[in-house]
């Protein structure tokens, strides 16, 4: 069922009421309210308004030394109204100051600060409220220090954890000490790899399973994305009562499965503060929950928390399971006006329109946040699209955990990148078994089953380096990839066809199983050099049946050898003929292909027509001769 929504709190630590009450200099005392040590104020504001709702965020202790009180207010609705509003505007908690207008705080505003839950204090003449108001950012100013510094040493922390022999179980380890609950390593089909901390109950560790489908990529690409919720007004929370003539609340929504209580659609974060619909309740104050939350509203505000430079992840928040996103440090304007909010009863604005069929899918949520009973969950989805998820049950969610959290995913995606399908241990066994002299095909099943392609790329600019090397074997999907000089080798499964890269000029191989890995090195070798000669971005080597198949290999072998003797240990002249054979005579294109001048071309063919005493502008020898030098 929808919640009604919180008042949004600027991005800075809160200060416990309790805290403040302790300081001895201000000489503040509680007269009446709940004196719940979880109450929070997230600033000091000072109004003589007689209706300070339009002037309110949320989470403020208001200062008033009771100008606005009217004469014989004692005896009516008066206090009754103002304190009801200040606790619908959020209000943390009210400060009456005595002298000079009063020198006791009105009975009646205490039993009605009684009546409204809200906590009242008595602020003596000598306090000034801007006093109150310096011990407020103070006390904020100390709490900021402190977070930095617990979420620095986490870091420190958790980096190490990273360095030993056993990493990804001691980061889980240091995680759920940090957060003092328990932290879980999900695998692609979400059962638990490894797991820290306290034992959790059954049902939070199934919440906390299911939690971490919302951010896990789909396997089903055909699966339709569920639908969201019917838009329409807020209901009252549970057991609050409707103000008359308020309309019907809408129906609630069927209920989330048993053991989690989140919807099971994300919902967006409010982006400010949301002015009540005609004939809410009035919004409770926040309490209890350090991170903003409010316990009377009965969902969890969405806490903004940053590392020590700042900076912010987006990071879920509320009851359900939905993409986080950090709140802004400030309210935002209605159409009045960036000073008004309407008041109970006036127009509800209508809802936006459902998105049209066929609108685009939402991505997945990299995080994602829900409650289960008394326990925060929180689920962090690893790496791109790889399917890990680091999940987090905890206690209590306190300023900074989320950014812990958040350092402790990055950590555990880098060391699960390499472990989808144990590829990185593979190809390590692969190379070790191969300097102790296994064959290649011993070796090659540890690569991967099935057919390959041999790529040779050389970039259009500059030399190549192990940075460029690397992105090129990223962009072919292979991570098999041989710097050797001004070309770059990359083995490729056969079922990926390598698409033209821009920058680069390519040649590939046939497929080749890995007795034939070296003659496929050798086809993407000439395919690259032939590429190079006709400006082609990526030249294929042909691989259909040709003459050639119509005789005897052996026959075909031998017949080779005699045509080719004359050229036997001169291997630059054979390279040259078969290059300038493979492009039509073309002095120039041959000249580029093989990194020569044209004039040595020219001198090298003549050296082979001497040699093999043959005419080169017969086309029957070009063709005797191309059929040779491809047996060769």
């Amino acid at each position: 069922m929808p919640e009604p929504v919180a008042p949004a709190v600027p991005p800075t630590p809160p200060v416990p009421l309790q805290a403040l009450l302790a300081r001895e200099d201000l000489g503040l005392r509680q007269i009446a309210g709940p004196a719940d040590p979880g109450i929070v104020i997230h600033w000091a504001h000072t109004s003589e308004m007689a209706d300070p709702y339009p002037y309110l965020l949320g989470g403020e202790l208001l200062l008033t030394a009771g100008v606005h009180v009217p004469e014989g207010a004692g005896s009516g609705g008066y206090f009754d109204d103002y304190v009801s509003r200040i606790v619908a505007a959020g209000g943390a908690a009210l400060g009456f100051g005595l002298a000079p207008v009063h020198d006791t705080v009105p009975p009646a505003l205490v039993a009605a600060c009684e009546r409204h839950g809200l906590p009242l204090l008595e602020v003596p003449p000598q306090t000034t409220f801007s006093g109150v108001a310096r011990a407020v950012w103070q006390l904020m100013a100390q709490a900021r220090l402190a977070e930095l510094r617990r979420v620095t040493e986490a870091q420190q922390s958790l980096a190490a954890a990273a360095s030993r022999p056993d990493p990804v179980p001691s980061v889980l380890r240091r995680l759920a000490r940090h957060l003092g609950g328990t932290a879980v390593l999900y695998g692609p089909d979400g059962t638990e790899v490894a797991g820290a901390g306290r034992e959790a109950p059954d049902g939070v560790r199934a919440a906390l399973a299911e939690l971490a489908g919302v951010v896990r990529p789909a396997t089903d690409p055909d699966r339709p994305p569920p639908a969201p919720p019917a838009p329409g007004p807020t209901p009252p929370p549970p057991g609050s009562r409707p103000r008359p003539g308020s309309p019907a609340p809408a129906a609630p929504a069927p209920p989330a499965p048993a053991g989690t209580g989140h919807r099971p659609y994300p919902a967006p974060a409010p982006t400010g503060p949301t002015p009540p619909p005609a004939g809410s309740p009035p919004r409770p104050h926040p309490a209890a929950d350090p991170a903003g939350a409010s316990p009377r509203s009965g969902r969890a505000a969405p806490h903004p928390t940053a590392g020590p430079a700042g900076a912010s992840l987006p990071h879920g928040s509320g009851p359900g399971p939905r993409p986080d996103a950090v709140p802004p440090s400030g309210p935002t304007p209605s159409p009045a006006g960036p000073r008004t909010r309407p008041h109970p009863g006036s127009a509800v604005p209508a809802a936006p329109a459902p998105p049209a069929a066929g609108a685009a899918a939402r991505p997945h949520p990299a995080s994602a946040t829900d409650t289960c009973g008394s326990t925060h969950l929180a689920v962090y989805a690893l790496g791109a699209g790889a399917g890990f998820v680091l999940g987090v049950a905890a206690p209590r969610r306190d300023p900074g955990d989320h950014t812990i959290a958040s350092v402790a995913a990055v950590l555990l995606s880098l060391l699960t990148g390499e472990h989808r399908s144990g590829a990185g241990a593979a190809r390590s066994s692969a190379l070790v078994r191969l300097l102790l002299g296994a064959p290649p095909e011993q070796v090659a099943p540890l690569l991967g089953t099935g057919r390959w392609l041999v790529v040779h790329a050389r970039p259009e600019a500059q030399a190549p380096d192990a940075v460029a090397a690397s992105a090129l074997g990223a962009a072919l999907g292979s991570p098999l990839v041989d710097l050797a000089g001004d070309v770059v080798r990359v083995l490729v499964p056969a079922d990926r066809e390598p698409p033209p890269q821009s920058g680069w000029t390519l040649g590939v191989s046939a497929p080749a199983g890995p007795p034939e890995w070296p003659a496929a090195d050798t086809q993407a070798a000439r395919a690259l050099a032939r590429a190079r000669a006709t400006r082609s971005p990526l030249v294929r080597h042909a691989a259909r049946p040709a003459l050639e198949d119509l005789v005897p290999r052996a026959d075909a072998d031998t017949h080779a050898r005699a045509l080719l003797a004359p050229l036997a240990g001169q291997a630059a002249l054979a390279e040259t003929l078969r290059t300038w054979l493979s492009l039509h005579g073309s002095w120039d294109r041959s000249a580029v292909a093989l990194g020569v001048h044209r004039n040595t071309v020219r001198q090298r063919i003549a050296r082979c027509a001497a040699l093999l005493a043959v005419d080169l502008d017969d086309p029957d020898v070009r063709m005797e001769l191309w059929f040779a030098l491809r047996r060769t």
